[in-house]
């Protein structure tokens, strides 16, 4: 029989293996995805060498964003962080809030179909997350991990004068909002969440698939520092252009396309100095807190994908309904892109409509 302590030290060595292995990985596959940015780097460079490094100069913002009918530019000052947030808001104060969470690389704006749409019954918040646009953006990016963008949320409720709300997530921000919904139920009336799976679904799915970590390569590229932010740059912001507008990745023939000033809107937010180091520092920390815990959703709950998501893989979507303990529905459509809420916004809309007037009916039968 083995003794206790040879039987530990073993688990102990497995265990060392098994996060040498892991982190192999990681810094691998890191490897892998900068020598194929360094390589688009060097063909554009031979190709237009002149304009490879031009930037528009955006001093100003577009009219877009200073829309009265998007709601009010609002700050708040976090009492325990000291970080100070920017949110657009519509609606009436006093009424039911619903708070939105937006994805990456996006902002408050990525929701202004949704501001207009339900600030006839809500206190409607378009957040800018920690990092992004003219919130506080730390400089370290420690000041990112999980349990900071987690409690960020429950401070800004309590700061905004709630102890509930309807909370909406949509790709980052998906993953924010399954994590503010476990970790705080109480806060949580109903949870919508746009193209991102249960963050469990999401970690195991990963590892068994190829296929998806190829489409999660970015990642990956992330933890590299600066240079991640340097090949946004090229091209003046190419990147960020196609990641909306290219075959591959944009939304489709069938979406409500982003007009010139909604891309130029995008531009001048992430064109700013220092502007994508925040946002990508949200990605520096996410192999630090792997693997997440199973845990369960207790709310009622929406789901809504799109099928030609280019980054998710739409199997993930069915594998959430093990984790929410309660009312869950699922739409899958299938002409939408991963910009779901802004490549259908009508649709969308209507379903959440749908979902928060059903619930409401279920609640007082």
């Amino acid at each position: 029989m083995a003794r206790p302590g040879a039987a530990c030290a073993a688990r102990r060595a497995l265990l060392a293996a098994r996060a040498l292995l892991f982190w192999a990985l990681v810094y691998g596959y890191c490897a892998l995805c900068a020598c194929l940015a360094a390589l688009r780097l060097l063909c554009g460079l031979a190709r237009r060498p002149g304009g490879t490094f031009r930037r528009a100069a955006r001093d100003n913002p577009p009219g877009c964003l200073l829309d009265p009918s998007l709601g009010t530019h609002c700050y708040v000052r976090i009492k325990d962080s000291g970080l100070r947030f920017h949110y657009v808001a519509a609606g009436e104060r006093g009424k039911p809030l619903m708070l939105l969470l937006h994805g990456f690389p996006e902002f408050w704006y990525s929701w202004r179909h949704q501001l207009r749409e339900f600030k006839s019954e809500y206190r409607v918040v378009a957040l800018d997350l920690r990092g992004y646009g003219e919130t506080d953006a730390p400089s370290h990016k420690e000041y990112y991990k999980l349990d900071c963008l987690i409690t960020d949320i429950k401070d800004i409720l309590e700061s905004l004068g709630y102890n509930k709300c309807v909370l909406v997530g949509h790709d980052w921000g998906g993953m924010i909002a399954w994590l503010v919904a476990i970790c705080y139920p109480e806060m949580v009336t109903k949870l919508i969440v746009v193209n991102f799976p249960h963050p469990s679904v999401f970690t195991e799915y990963i590892l068994r698939h190829p296929s998806q970590l190829i489409k999660s390569g970015y990642y990956f590229f992330f933890q590299m520092p600066w240079f991640p932010e340097f090949m946004f740059t090229l091209n003046d912001f190419k990147i960020l252009k196609n990641l909306f507008t290219s075959q591959a990745t944009g939304i489709g023939r069938k979406g409500c396309r982003l007009t010139t000033e909604d891309i130029e809107a995008y531009l001048y937010v992430f064109s700013q100095p220092g502007a994508l180091t925040g946002p990508i520092n949200h990605y520096r920390n996410i192999f630090s807190c792997l693997p997440l815990q199973h845990h369960e959703v207790v709310m009622p709950t929406l789901l809504l994908w799109g099928e030609r998501d280019a980054f998710m893989e739409v199997e993930m979507a069915e594998m959430t309904r093990i984790y929410v303990k309660n009312h869950f529905r699922l739409t899958i459509l299938s002409e939408a892109s991963h910009w779901l809420q802004q490549d259908q916004p009508d649709i969308v809309n209507k379903l959440i409509w749908t979902f928060l007037k059903e619930e409401t009916t279920r609640k007082r039968e």
